[in-house]
């Protein structure tokens, strides 16, 4: 079995992760049933989120009896302390266990550190030292905030979008978390559901041994094909391997939005990290959040786009949003009329 240690923390697993965000989909007898088969085959780190809606209760459901035998990771959005407290708290309730391994920001806007006024940062270290957590980490979609957080040496983890459509900033900044012995923690290996070939994606991840991706899953099959992955790992030597991606980079490079915000503000109001994503975010979270009156009024915000170029000219990743947009406002309104199923 491959494996993967996570920088100074010295955590050590397989280099297949278990991401919990599309258990959200699923009952909790089947979450359950994935969750089980996932840790009897030898995956033994499983990332969550207090924002994953019931994830974190059916991971307790599933797996409490052998935390001991498992690393887990959650996470907080909260700006305040008081948030943070009291995410902290509901989470290791709902995972029914008393530490958390790896307690991460969730995303922020900006990097907490020690005195710049929030008390998020202190408020980790108090957490830290009363042993309700063991390492401190913090996930980001902008460049520029995952970059400072590696620079700060202030965190163990960092959890950021990387896949074999990634920018040459995207691998540098998991090279520079090798130099600083951080872990570095993969997620959307799959491209929030852009890329379609598990083996491809896994042999393209193989090739940095500092990297640990975690898979979302939400289905047994999905589920079986990284599972293989753990006896008869795919080689960016097979040359069937690297055809599929070198077409997958000509293809896709150009749709996949990392919700960084740095499109923000949209002179028309528009929700772009929400609405620029909303293909793979109504496939791979609960699509009936995704579908309210509220969502539609999101979505068809679009026909308000100005053409201004605002958000292209902002996106450090080179995307044509206001087509990137307008596809996904196709796509939504085909998923409304029954044209598409999600």
């Amino acid at each position: 079995m491959k494996t993967v240690t996570l920088g100074r923390t010295g955590i050590t697993v397989c280099k297949n992760g278990f991401g919990a965000l599309p258990v959200q989909r699923v009952s909790a007898e089947y979450a359950g049933r994935l969750l089980r088969k996932a840790y009897d085959a030898g995956v033994n780190f499983f990332d969550t989120a207090r924002s994953y809606t019931d994830s974190e209760e059916k991971m307790g459901l599933a797996l409490s009896d052998v935390r001991e035998k498992i690393f887990i990771a959650t996470k907080t959005p909260s700006t305040t302390v008081e948030g943070f407290w009291r995410d902290l708290e509901t989470s290791l309730r709902l995972l029914k266990t008393d530490y958390i391994d790896i307690y991460q920001f969730h995303n922020p806007s900006f990097c907490p550190k020690p005195g710049d006024g929030t008390g998020l940062y202190e408020a980790m270290q108090e957490a830290k030292a009363q042993g309700k957590i063991r390492f401190i980490g913090i996930t980001n979609h902008r460049p520029h905030v995952a970059e400072e957080a590696v620079e700060s040496g202030l965190y163990d983890t960092l959890q950021f979008p990387f896949c074999y459509l990634a920018s040459d900033r995207d691998v540098a900044l998991v090279n520079r978390c090798k130099e600083q012995n951080m872990g570095f923690i993969s997620m959307k290996g799959l491209s929030g559901g852009l890329i379609t070939n598990s083996a491809a994606a896994y042999a393209w991840q193989d090739q940095f041994d500092n990297a640990l991706p975690i898979w979302g899953v939400q289905r047994e099959r999905e589920l079986d094909e990284f599972l293989s992955y753990i006896d008869n790992p795919p080689s960016m030597d097979d040359p069937k391997i690297k055809a599929v991606i070198e077409k997958d980079r000509r293809e896709l490079v150009g749709n996949f939005c990392r919700s960084c915000g740095y499109c923000l503000p949209c002179p028309a109001g528009i929700n772009i990290p929400q609405c620029a994503r909303m293909s793979q975010l109504i496939r791979r979270s609960p699509s009936a959040g995704w579908l309210t009156e509220e969502s539609q009024k999101m979505m068809l915000n679009i026909e308000n786009c100005l053409d201004c170029g605002h958000c292209k000219s902002k996106c450090p990743y080179g995307l044509d949003t206001p087509n990137l947009l307008k596809a996904n406002l196709a796509d939504y309104r085909d998923i409304l009329s029954g044209k598409a199923a999600v």
